[in-house]
């Protein structure tokens, strides 16, 4: 198992490539790419097979950069003004 840090490094986030989304290694590969596609069913066989400087690492990332996110979350409940 991979450091969680380590991972999250391989998350790039640069205005210059594509448009500031979150990026594998600064590749146009984003987050949000490797996540749908894992999402939809796709077989990680696939994705390497699609993008070939994808490594196992990556999908780690991309799933470790989500939790990260997800981790930060807070919902607070708002009282409503008459």
């Amino acid at each position: 198992m991979l450091n969680r840090e380590y991972l999250l490094q391989r998350i790039v986030v640069d205005p210059r490539v594509l448009a500031g989304k979150p990026t594998i290694r600064g590749l146009r590969i984003s987050v949000e790419q490797i996540l749908a596609a894992l999402t939809a069913g796709v077989p990680m066989a696939d994705l390497f097979q699609d993008y070939p400087e994808l490594e196992a690492a990556d999908i780690q990332a991309a799933l470790a950069y989500a939790l990260e996110r997800v981790s930060e979350e807070r919902v607070y409940a708002l009282a409503a003004v008459a």
